[in-house]
């Protein structure tokens, strides 16, 4: 019997991107190996490195192969000389916003969980830490950066921020979906004393929520929510939100996991679905073969589960367990005895194909 084939585009990108891809395409190498699953790669250029190459942070044949494919990997996007230029016509992350357009990704999933191993790691006590479980789904083409913007001579500057009523119920859709799959609670984080967006946000899912009988919906602002995320992680199931509020909770909510390089991500709508992990490019250890590559194989793993691959979802899981019980990670996890990048990711794809199966 031949094997059933998946077409992954993937988008190294840049500064770290390159290094930990390639243990995500290891680990994909041996789900292949054990699943008897064809993984079939094309790569793209995006972010910086496309502008390098091409002048341009999303070229159109990158395009065109994210959407041909069955789920797309990305590494990181940016780079400093961009940051450092306020002149620059063209920006790495412009690439981003670009993909998720190009591909109609209105949704990002961020899954926000403790491991026992790192739980001293973590800035918070661990009685508050242990047990937490909950996942973010931000809204990823609408609200203020994708608004107008502008500048008025050299001293005024303005961003808008615009909300349609179809855009929160797609997304309000799958936030109550995943609630009555998860623990049934759902909360929406908004600033509805103060914006007109948000009262729109509350509005709606208000409105939703007598087609989810079982979901328990609680509503939070959004500088609360900040607060409540540190203080009780764990009194939260699905927390939706807009796409700025979105941006800042997940990123505050990684301290939770103990270390920003175990987040993966996974960015959902019309078209194919993106998977990433959710730190930056961190330029300042490209190369040096020390990046943490275990958010982008847990981003592996949510993207086999978009797959249906749903044994091999949490074989990645268990290896990545596996490894952080026997301290083999990186130096942002085991500072006494970090491994390289590489090391890590042979660790895990060994892991599936070996110790998992057993």
């Amino acid at each position: 019997m031949s094997k059933v084939t998946k077409n992954i585009t993937v988008l190294p990108g840049d500064g770290i991107g390159p290094e930990i891809v390639a243990q995500a395409q290891k680990v994909l190498q041996a789900v292949s190996e054990k699943y008897g699953v064809n993984f079939e790669f094309t790569e793209g250029l995006i972010g910086a490195a496309a502008i390098d190459a091409t002048g341009e942070a999303l070229p159109a044949d990158t395009v065109t192969a994210c959407q041909q494919a069955d789920a797309v990997l990305l590494g990181a996007v940016g780079d400093p000389k961009f940051d450092n230029d306020p002149n620059a016509k063209v920006r790495p992350e412009q690439g981003l916003l670009a993909i998720r357009k190009a591909l109609g990704l209105f949704t990002n999933i961020r899954p926000i969980r403790t491991f026992n191993a790192l739980l001293d790691q973590a800035p918070i006590k661990p009685e508050r830490l242990e047990g937490a479980d909950f996942v973010i789904y931000r809204e990823l083409t609408g609200g203020i950066y994708f608004g107008a913007k502008g500048k008025e001579g050299e001293d005024k500057a303005y961003d808008h921020c615009v909300y349609e009523r179809s855009e929160i119920e797609r997304i309000a859709h799958l936030a109550f979906k995943a609630a009555t799959q998860r623990r049934n609670k759902l909360t929406l984080v908004d600033k509805a004393n103060v914006l007109e967006t948000s009262r729109l946000w509350r509005k709606v899912v208000q409105e939703m929520s007598v087609e989810y009988p079982s979901v328990e919906v609680d509503y939070l602002f959004v500088d609360n929510a900040a607060m409540q995320v540190i203080l009780n992680p764990k009194q939260f199931d699905v927390v939706l939100t807009e796409n700025m509020f979105g941006d800042i909770i997940s990123d505050e909510a990684s301290i939770i996991s103990g270390s920003l390089g175990m987040l993966p991500s996974a960015s959902v709508g019309t078209g194919s679905s993106l998977f990433e992990p959710i730190h930056g490019s961190y330029p300042q250890a490209a190369g040096k073969n020390i990046a943490n590559p275990m958010a982008t194989i847990l981003s592996v793993a949510m993207m086999l589960d978009h797959l249906e691959l749903f044994d091999a979802a949490e074989d990645v899981r268990k290896a990545v367990d596996f490894a952080l019980d026997e301290g083999f990670a990186t130096e942002d996890v085991n500072k006494a005895a970090p491994q390289s990048t590489t090391a890590v990711g042979d660790f895990i794809a060994a892991q599936i194909k070996d110790t998992v199966s057993a």
